[in-house]
């Protein structure tokens, strides 16, 4: 990556105390919740070290405990979607050498973040197992603090963006001005749509972006009524009763956007089950490997590992072989990567379908169906679930980071990547309208259900087949959307 001096963004190479004026300016917007991680961090390894004895009441410690949890979450909440977005900010995206270096920067992302998750996932967890609460909180604790550190000491080099006002009330005033012209006549010519000359040469300005014909009604924001719209555009009031064509245009990306949002909703549904369905199916499969007993929940490292092994595989083979064939800097194009992961993501439905059907074979063939227990099957074939999982996660969840930040516009890049971190949330909350729908729908009666206590009277195999139905359709409506979508163009 070359040093600043990008068509985009600009850097400064401050001397004295000014710098911590921009650092706040520039980065305030994620700086907060970077230092609020730690503190919650913190206040979590104090309430595991000191005794409960210190404590007035268990109340007390309870308060503690959920003050550092909802720090951590805050922090977060900050940190996820700016991340990444400020660290793609560091790319020319009008260098061909940056851009393509930009799209590595995503899987490596996606890589450490995976990376960490195996850390956690095993020392911490080794360490709270055996007792050692308050050194398993204190351990990442010093990590962050340790980040929050590097972050700062780093920022005198960094290229920061300069924008013009916030994404929200952009959004706001393309809303109220398209309201209240709601009844002008939009011309056939598109000419006259008000589009002032950037009468700045800055690097930092924000690009025009071209007009598009879908979604003809917001363009009435843009439509100048004289004499009134003449006369007054540079007073601020009539910014919400006249806006710019890249403003209509802004909030036009984000409802193209909205297909793509509610796909990744289905996508992280199916992942979801990774700590959910696949531990309660393996809980009720033989886990010993030897004299090894193997916990369900653990095999989750699968999957961490068939991302760290995928991201390798990725940049250093696929791309340069589908370079070849594409002649495109990254290989796959964005919807062509996403649609592979949405397909690795069936297909995972489809193996955990078939893989309960023999489980609940080989449970019937040896009386088992109506006990609780576990039968023959080794867990051991649950691997290729854990591993196509990943094998997703590397097409589809590094392809989300990169396509919300890619098509979002100059001014929204941090909000696209909230929204994406969004769509993992809502997954949540549908996978848990889904387990109330499905134990509604089929405990009818003396039904025991699709999913009850007892996996061997259940059918456990025909959730999966609906969770590979709906990732189908889900897939099939990503690639009708993907033919008819078109990427945003700046003049």
């Amino acid at each position: 990556m070359s040093l600043p001096g990008s068509a985009h963004a600009s850097s400064h190479h401050l001397l004295g105390p000014s710098w911590l004026t921009h650092i706040w300016e520039d980065t305030g917007r994620w700086l907060f919740p970077f230092r609020s991680t730690p503190l919650g961090m913190l206040v979590l390894t104090v309430s595991a070290s000191v005794p409960t004895s210190y404590y007035h009441g268990d109340v007390h410690h309870a308060v503690v405990v959920y003050l550092g949890l909802y720090l951590a979450a805050l922090g977060t909440g900050g940190i996820k979607p700016c991340a990444s977005a400020f660290g793609a900010d560091q790319f020319d995206s009008g260098d061909p050498t940056e851009l393509e270096k930009k799209g590595s920067f995503f899987n490596w992302y996606y890589f450490l973040i995976n990376l960490g998750s195996l850390l956690s996932s095993t020392l911490l967890v080794w360490l709270q197992d055996n007792g050692w609460w308050g050194l398993g909180f204190a351990i990442p604790t010093v990590l962050m603090a340790l980040g929050l550190a590097v972050f700062v000491g780093g920022s005198r080099v960094y290229r920061f963006r300069k924008l013009r006002a916030s994404p929200f009330t952009s959004i706001c005033q393309v809303l109220v001005a398209a309201v209240r012209k709601r009844h002008v006549q939009l011309p056939d010519d598109t000419s006259p749509l008000y589009e002032p000359t950037s009468s700045s040469s800055a690097p930092e300005s924000s690009p025009n972006i071209q007009h598009t014909n879908q979604f003809r009604f917001l363009d009435k924001a843009a439509t100048v009524l004289p004499p009134l719209d003449k006369t007054c555009t540079a007073l601020p009031m009539c910014s919400w009763s006249l806006c710019t064509v890249t403003q209509v245009e802004e909030l036009k990306i984000l409802l193209r956007m909205f297909p793509v949002w509610a796909s990744f909703v289905i996508f992280y549904s199916v992942a979801g089950q990774t700590a959910s369905t696949f531990i309660e199916q393996g809980m009720v499969m033989d886990n010993h490997v030897g004299q090894f007993a193997i916990p369900p929940a653990s095999l989750s490292i699968v999957s961490v590992f068939s991302v760290l092994i995928g991201v390798f595989i990725y940049e250093s083979v696929l791309v340069p072989l589908v370079r070849r064939y594409t002649g495109k800097a990254k290989g796959f194009s964005q919807t062509q990567r996403l649609g592979i992961g949405f397909a690795l993501s069936m297909l995972t439905m489809v193996y955990s379908a078939m893989l309960e059907m023999k489980r609940l074979a080989v449970a019937q063939a040896s009386g088992l169906a109506d006990q609780n227990v576990p039968v023959p099957v080794s867990i051991l074939w649950q691997v290729p679930a854990y591993v196509m999982h990943g094998a997703a996660g590397v097409f589809a969840g590094i392809g989300m980071i990169e396509f919300f930040y890619d098509e979002a516009p100059y001014t929204m890049k941090s909000l696209c990547a909230a929204f994406s971190q969004l769509a993992v949330a809502s997954a949540a909350y549908f996978n848990a309208l889904v387990f109330s729908v499905v134990a509604v729908a089929t405990t009818h009666g003396d039904a025991p259900g699709w999913i009850p206590d007892n996996l061997n009277e259940g059918h456990l195999d025909y959730f999966f087949w609906m969770m590979a139905a709906l990732s189908l359709l889900n897939l099939a409506q990503f690639v009708h959307y993907s033919m008819r979508y078109r990427e945003k163009a700046t003049s």
